[in-house]
């Protein structure tokens, strides 16, 4: 009877994470595709544990409210303050952590093949003064953030690029944003982002971070 009944949670379980509709988002990359940058048993907790409980979380925040699947992520985490106050904490922690980490993983690549172009080298020189100037205010950002959060490139509706930070799971697309835009950048300043690799060094992971930029993808969210 205990193995029938564990067996039951586990298939229940199964399928109420099969009917949510928001899942792990494929890795474009291997898990040791970014080394030594990020190691691979980084990438593996991260993905597998953190980025998947926030997964699993927000689907059961929904459960009681399934017409919500029907919205997409950015739907839902712009628009907190009109779903049912029982859940919004727990969409703003859980669909920020979702819609961050998933952001995340697209806008990183094994180094050296995704390279800065010309043409976003100069986009970064007109907003910044440099690459110097870029590099340094992003790592600022990101090494201030105080305790857990991201630091962000995003494009405001002027079509400026600005650097910022946010706490936690907040992101520039929230209602509750202090300073709205589009993300095109981003980096995870979680201590489980890496802290197996990098220890309490977080300065090093953010200047090592540069190495596995996708760029190109970058590029293409600065230009849509």
């Amino acid at each position: 009877m205990k193995r029938f009944k564990s067996v039951m949670f586990l298939l229940l379980t199964t399928t109420l994470l099969c009917f949510g509709q928001f899942k792990l988002p494929a890795l474009q990359f291997k898990y040791n595709a970014l080394e030594p940058t990020i190691d691979s048993t980084t990438m593996y907790i991260h993905y597998n544990f953190h980025h998947a409980a926030y997964v699993n979380n927000l689907n059961k925040a929904l459960e009681k409210y399934p017409e919500l699947y029907k919205k997409d992520i950015v739907e839902l985490i712009q628009n907190i303050n009109e779903l049912p106050a029982g859940i919004q904490t727990a969409v703003r922690n859980n669909g920020g952590g979702y819609y961050n980490h998933s952001f995340f993983w697209s806008i990183l690549a094994p180094a050296g093949t995704a390279p800065m172009s010309p043409k976003l080298e100069k986009i970064l020189v007109e907003n910044f003064g440099s690459i110097d100037a870029f590099k340094a205010e992003f790592e600022k950002a990101a090494v201030g953030q105080f305790g857990s959060g991201w630091a962000w490139v995003i494009k405001e509706k002027t079509g400026k690029l600005r650097i910022i930070s946010t706490p936690n799971q907040d992101n520039s697309l929230m209602q509750k944003a202090e300073v709205k835009g589009k993300p095109v950048l981003t980096i995870d300043v979680w201590e489980h982002a890496y802290y197996l690799k990098y220890q309490n060094k977080r300065i090093a992971y953010v200047k090592a971070f540069w190495n596995v930029v996708n760029w190109t993808e970058v590029e293409k969210l600065i230009g849509s």
